[in-house]
């Protein structure tokens, strides 16, 4: 039995409430986890208002002192977060229930795996979890809220919450790992023969075609650029007939104040025809958002993954999350990784549902990872 006396639990209604100083000594390296990045989807409406994203981050306090927080949005619907439940929807629709609201644990937008109770370097007491998790059911219960998703938690958190009654989803998304390498020709020996050479012939359809690119960082990135790249984004969004989460604003508040920001844009002559957006830290390059023009073939792998990877393996850097699905991205050199997210929904005969939905997935899954791993690019030991 754990003693929550001590502990205290409160809903703000903006991350803004907390100093960014006070934030970002508790969120850890992940850039999407810093108070600037989650402030600047606030401020820029690319959540808040109609968007169906409504912060409510959650402090948590061990007597007077902020121990932990926890990034939390009520959701009237499942857009924009990679872990897909519409068929949990559907099911409480027929059933003449509302599954929306919903409270989520999350960065919007963002499918990477990482702490969602940010205590700082130091590991993160049980105790403070399981006081967050009890303060999410406490809240959802009282405001009318089905559920409680817990999206794209690390292993620790998992095992965690798993103990304080949230049930595990596993999935799985591709990344790339340096083992070693010092230059793009070292990865690619690494692989098998066919690999390589579709490697090497994508990248010359697209250095054939005349695209030259620049990596832009730091003091580099104007306000021209962000034009440049938001055509890209809005173009390719519109041709693929999905949603654009993210407003203009956005882009010019990020690049201003979150550390980390690399945004690679591929010219012909002076013209972007192509770009891709990453965040990084010391340890990791996450790939978030593209856009591209010209109806070249090998431009997306060549903006998206070959430029990420030359950059990695440039600045030293181990590994390359680039995005949610894409199994094209095995052949490419990016191995399957399992992710999680943890879940509890109020209604209880729709939580043993889901329950048994969950327990006949996760074992499907298994064995699509098995086989997956079983096929990887690389070349096998002599």
């Amino acid at each position: 039995m754990i003693d929550f006396a001590a502990i205290s639990c409160r809903f703000l209604c903006s991350v803004a409430e907390v100093p960014q100083d006070m934030w970002n000594a508790l969120a850890g390296p992940q850039p999407f986890l810093r108070h600037e990045f989650l402030q600047a989807l606030e401020e820029s409406g690319s959540v808040g208002g109609h968007c169906g994203w409504q912060a409510e981050p959650l402090a948590v306090y061990r007597g007077a002192e902020l121990a932990a927080l926890v990034p939390v949005y009520r959701k009237t619907h499942s857009y924009g977060e990679y872990v897909f439940d519409w068929s949990w929807a559907q099911a409480y629709e027929a059933a003449g229930l509302h599954y929306y609201p919903k409270l989520v644990v999350a960065v919007p937008y963002t499918p990477v795996s990482g702490p969602r109770v940010l205590c700082g370097p130091k590991h993160c007491p049980t105790d403070i979890m399981h006081a967050a998790a009890h303060a999410l059911r406490t809240r959802a219960a009282a405001t009318g809220a089905s559920s409680v998703h817990w999206l794209f938690t690390d292993a620790a958190c998992s095992e965690t919450l798993a103990g304080a009654g949230f049930s595990r989803r596993t999935g799985f998304q591709f990344h790339w790992h340096n083992d070693r390498w010092t230059s793009f020709d070292d990865y690619l020996a690494a692989l098998s023969a066919p690999k390589r050479k579709n490697i090497r012939r994508e990248r010359r359809q697209v250095a054939d075609a005349g695209v030259r690119y620049v990596v832009y960082e730091g003091l580099a990135l104007r306000e021209s650029l962000w034009d440049a790249f938001y055509d890209l984004y809005r173009a390719t969004i519109a041709k693929y007939g999905a949603i654009a989460y993210l407003t203009r604003d956005f882009f010019s508040r990020i690049g201003a104040s979150v550390p980390g920001v690399v945004l690679i844009l591929g010219y012909t002559a002076a013209t972007p025809v192509a770009g891709a957006l990453f965040f990084r830290d010391e340890k990791t390059l996450y790939g978030r958002y593209w856009g591209g023009l010209a109806p070249l073939s090998g431009l997306h792998f060549e903006t998206c993954y070959y430029q990420a990877i030359d950059y990695c393996l440039a600045h030293g850097i181990e590994r390359f999350e680039a995005g949610a699905q894409g199994a094209h991205k095995l052949s490419r050199g990016f191995l399957p990784t399992p992710t999680y997210s943890m879940h509890w929904l109020d209604h209880p005969q729709f939580q043993r549902a889901v329950d048994d939905f969950l327990a006949q997935e996760n074992a499907g899954l298994e064995i699509v990872l098995n086989e997956l791993n079983e096929h990887t690019p690389f070349r096998k030991p002599s």
